[in-house]
């Protein structure tokens, strides 16, 4: 059990402290969910704050004033800018660990973190079921315009049956398009395969065997019922996919080759009555551009769990009907993101106490998996090879 100072006050920062005399210093800037990641913390001697400010997202100086004169890591989140300025902060205060709670790290300045001589821990492999969970319950809203549907129920409008009334499209034996196919892309294929009984077409750089593996053995199932089999096809290019597929989910990471992937060009290739996913990154998709679409093409639709200029959305989209919009949820279940922040929290722990780095960042049970101690290892740190930092050779 540890143990649980109080609420302090960091200017107008409220600060919950737990284990006082622990040896580190380390600051989480959102109370997480769960409360092993504290635990763990704790069993490796750290004095733990936590901030409970009721903000949605901190300032740079508000997380400079956390970190104070000496810290020796933080955790830190997605919509936080973690660039020269808080690594400069953080080096100057003794600190030499961080880790983002998310996969992604595009907030994160990894170059001036290594010029600091911190480490930069993300948190993979805990997130690719739920946030293609997600991805699929957009798809399923857009395509049979649910959102729709319940605000008209709730509006009292609903006076009878009508043949016309809310239709939408048929999943079963359309197309589904992605576009990279890595964890969470290949996750969604399956449930849109094994679900809805679709054709798979998808674009990433390298060949996903594992994607492919699974239509296949599925689409021979399927011949053994005596129903029409599924397909895939690898396309050369994200424009292929967009030409033929009925659905298109977005998966891959953000960078400079892929912002504004979805652009008003690359929308204009879809089919008008397409629909199109976006639960990886906001900037991906061109928003005005969308905007712009989304009202010339009323049949099309698009389900979208994150935005260009987030938390905001850009103008016209929350008044579109054929849109469904929700608030960065994918990674929202309990088991999730608990998850995340144990590997966080054990990315952190683990670089205090000159552990090693784990040997798979994609193997996460060991540490999430609460009927056991975790490895003595960081589960994964993005700029290991740059800090010379040793890796865990076996799996214990």
């Amino acid at each position: 059990m540890n143990q649980v100072a109080g609420i302090f006050g960091f200017g107008t920062l409220p600060v919950k402290v737990v284990n006082p005399d622990g040896r580190f210093r380390v600051i989480s800037t959102k109370p997480m969910p769960g409360d092993r990641w504290v635990d763990l913390l704790v069993k490796a001697d750290c004095r733990v704050e936590i901030c409970t400010a009721s903000k949605t997202i901190l300032s740079n100086a508000d997380i400079i004033k956390l970190i104070g004169d000496k810290c020796d890591g933080v955790i830190g989140q997605l919509t936080e800018d973690w660039g020269e300025e808080l690594f400069g902060a953080l080096d100057k205060a003794g600190g030499h660990a961080f880790s983002n709670m998310a996969v992604g790290y595009n907030n994160v300045d990894v170059p001036a973190a290594t010029k600091h001589r911190i480490s930069v821990g993300n948190t993979p492999g805990v997130l690719t079921e739920t946030t293609a969970e997600l991805a699929s319950a957009l798809t399923l809203a857009a395509a049979r315009r649910v959102v729709e549907a319940d605000v008209f129920m709730r509006a009292g409008k609903y006076d009878g049956w009508l043949p016309t009334m809310f239709v939408g499209n048929l999943l079963k034996g359309q197309t589904v398009g992605i576009i990279g196919a890595g964890r969470i892309g290949t996750a969604y294929a399956r449930m849109m395969v094994e679900g809805h009984k679709m054709n798979v077409i998808y674009y990433d750089l390298y060949q996903s065997k594992r994607l492919e593996s699974f239509v296949s053995a599925y689409g021979d199932f399927l011949k053994t019922q005596g129903e029409e089999p599924v397909h895939w096809r690898r396309a050369a290019s994200v424009e292929d996919v967009l030409k033929v597929a009925h659905v298109v989910s977005l998966h891959p990471v953000l960078d400079k080759t892929t912002f504004h992937l979805m652009n008003r060009d690359r929308l204009n290739l879809m089919k008008k009555d397409a629909i199109l996913i976006n639960a990886s990154r906001g900037p991906v998709v061109d928003e005005v551009a969308l905007v712009e679409h989304l009202r010339a093409n009323p049949m099309f639709r698009a389900g979208l769990d994150v935005f260009e200029d987030e938390p905001k959305m850009k103008p016209g989209l929350k008044d579109l009907p054929n849109v469904v919009v929700v608030p960065h949820i994918a990674s929202a279940s309990q088991w999730t993101r608990a998850g995340m922040a144990t590997l966080a929290a054990c990315n952190v722990a683990g670089k205090l106490l000159r552990y090693p780095v784990w040997h798979n960042p994609n193997d996460v049970l060991p540490f999430v998996d609460d009927s056991r101690n975790p490895p003595p290892a960081c589960p994964s740190i993005v700029n290991a090879k740059e800090l010379g930092l040793p890796t865990l050779k076996s799996s214990l």
